[in-house]
């Protein structure tokens, strides 16, 4: 198992965090009882089967 032959420094640790973003999900239009929503792609099937 690899094991890190030195302690990572905080500012490093905490540079290598700040550039990690979270992305926002892309939104499709669907038609949801007459009433036109925006919702994730990947909950497009359940709101179909209701």
């Amino acid at each position: 198992m690899a094991v890190p032959k030195r302690k990572t420094s905080r500012s490093r640790t905490r540079h290598r965090r700040s550039q990690w973003k979270a992305q926002a999900p892309d939104l499709v239009p669907i038609v949801v009882d007459g009433e036109r929503k925006l919702v994730p792609r990947a909950l497009v099937r359940h709101f179909q089967q209701s």
